[in-house]
């Protein structure tokens, strides 16, 4: 049965981690402690399903220039250098026993700030992001800016095993005024670096199972592509209210865990995921209507 679901699975995320930046590991990781996983089992089964995520992702958004290589690689290397300081910290939980408690509690308390940011992002008008763009990048700390988001994906991507990309694509758009598409094709590119930091990390002192990790990545194979080509279809607005959902589900699914009812947790995903695959569908169906209509 697992030969069959975790392609599925892998193939959903990749998905949304195409679309939305976020690495597969932001979404994969709670996943994983619903159906049972350790912590530290899925923190490493993420990250390496968001190393061949991330690779895919980062590709489609290169063919489409949505990469900014400047600050991709400061976001990079600030963000790699914080992976050596969290993976100690991870090993520190699970030995004492409180990765249980405090790993889902740190997702809980972040899914609940950025969903409120992404939620207030979905107010500004196109005309006014642009401007703050330009404004932003005329104050001297925007260097700063940077590597303050690139160390705070990679302390929390090692930490949580996500890609790092759910934390720093809204920090791009909030504190540099990055546009959606640029915020998410340069915060796939730095994710890249950062999960393969530190996947190895772990892998060098922790034994593992790759047979599932294979699985899941079997099925990233072929969604990773089709998630960033499906931004075409999305204003940046729209984006970004998608992504404020995906955070509040996330979250959800999260606290369901904690209160000991995984499955409402998984429900709660599913409904997510059933409701975006209609806003594809719709948007789709609308574009061909109107190209039919044009032609």
């Amino acid at each position: 049965m697992e030969w069959i679901a975790f392609p599925l699975v892998g193939l959903i995320i990749s998905v949304l981690s195409g679309f939305f930046g976020v690495g597969g590991g932001f979404i994969l990781t709670p996943f994983l402690l619903l159906i049972g996983f350790s912590p530290v089992e899925a923190i490493m089964v993420s990250l390496l399903f968001s190393i061949a995520t991330s690779v895919m992702g980062a590709f489609a958004h290169l063919r489409q220039k949505n990469i900014r290589w400047k600050m991709s690689v400061i976001l990079g290397v600030s963000g790699v250098l914080a992976t050596q300081v969290a993976q100690p910290f991870v090993m520190f939980l699970s030995k004492r026993g409180l990765d249980e408690v405090v790993i889902p509690l740190l997702y809980i308390i972040l899914l609940l700030y950025f969903a409120w940011k992404m939620k207030q992002e979905t107010k500004r008008e196109v005309a006014a992001t642009a401007e703050n763009e330009r404004k932003n990048q005329e104050i001297k700390n925007v260097l700063a800016k940077t590597i303050f988001i690139g160390i705070a994906g990679g302390f929390v991507s090692t930490t949580l095993g996500v890609g790092g990309g759910f934390l720093m694509v809204p920090l791009l758009i909030t504190l540099l005024g990055f546009q959606a598409r640029q915020a998410v094709g340069t915060s796939l590119m730095s994710v890249l670096f950062i999960v393969i930091a530190g996947f190895i990390t772990y892998a060098l002192k922790t034994p593992f199972d790759y047979s599932n990790a294979l699985l899941l990545i079997v099925g990233a194979l072929v969604g990773s592509p089709i998630g960033a080509k499906l931004t075409k279809y999305y204003l940046h607005q729209e984006t970004a209210k998608w992504l404020s959902y995906l955070y509040i589900a996330i979250m959800g699914s999260v606290v369901l865990k904690l209160f000991k009812v995984p499955l409402w947790g998984l429900v709660v995903m599913a409904v997510f995921i059933s409701l975006f695959a209609a806003s594809i569908v719709k948007k789709i169906m609308n574009k061909r209507k109107r190209m039919v209509s044009n032609s």
